[in-house]
């Protein structure tokens, strides 16, 4: 099953996309990709695959998450989601064992973004959340990455407790897709109760990266927006 996965992600292949995406993910020397390969599939077609290949089982999976082929990787992580959706009881917590152990594959945000929240978060909705605390305080830029967008799932169900104290951790973090990705996480609490967003801007506006705060207040009015960017608050 693995090799016949494998073809077809040959087979969908674009070198043209690929040569795209490498500039895109920053792939370039220093940067925060750097030396990732890429076939050059979207995002639709690596879920066709994932779902086609549901049944690959974790072997499969970790060889996959193990290659130099970043959407290897990532459809080995979107077929992880698609298990853990179908998985009851003690093979949900198998799949997150799995995910936590090879997380540091998921080595860049996309490979995050995509199944974060649908993974740990999922698992952790009902549960102790220190592992998040202990992400968020990682050195790894991808851990703290994982500690805030698994938070997205708790937004979803209107629990906004563990974004905020995750997101003062990060207020003085150093690297943008942190601040990104922080900001995204705000603006969602916003979307659904907006009282909740302006009492945390209200507090560390002054204090926030410029790139998280103009995520986080992207869907404020226009004039409150122009308030908080300029400080004038």
């Amino acid at each position: 099953m693995l090799q016949k996965l494998k073809k077809e992600l040959k087979k969908h292949s674009s070198p043209e996309k690929a040569k795209i995406y490498a500039r895109f993910f920053k792939t370039g020397k220093g940067e925060y990709g750097e030396g990732d390969v890429f076939l050059g599939l979207t995002v639709p077609e690596q879920r066709m695959l994932a779902q086609k290949y549901a049944d690959l089982g974790l072997n499969g999976i970790k060889e996959l998450l193990n290659s130099k082929y970043h959407e290897h990787r990532l459809t080995g992580l979107l077929i992880l989601v698609y298990k853990y959706q179908k998985a009851k009881g003690a093979e949900k917590k198998n799949i997150i064992d799995f995910y936590l152990k090879h997380k540091h594959r998921g080595n860049n945000w996309d490979l995050i973004d995509c199944v974060a929240d649908k993974l740990l978060g999922k698992w952790l909705i009902d549960k102790d959340k220190s592992i998040l605390y202990e992400l968020a305080k990682s050195d790894s830029l991808w851990d703290r990455r994982i500690a805030i967008i698994t938070t997205f799932e708790f937004i979803k169900n209107n629990k906004f407790k563990d974004t905020k104290k995750i997101a003062e951790i990060f207020l003085n973090d150093k690297h943008d897709l942190i601040h990104k990705a922080v900001g995204w996480m705000l603006r969602e609490i916003g979307k659904r109760d907006e009282k909740e967003l302006i009492g945390f801007l209200d507090k560390h506006y002054k204090k926030m990266p410029r790139t998280m705060l103009r995520y986080a207040v992207e869907r404020l009015d226009e004039k409150r927006r122009k308030e908080y960017v300029a400080g004038k608050l």
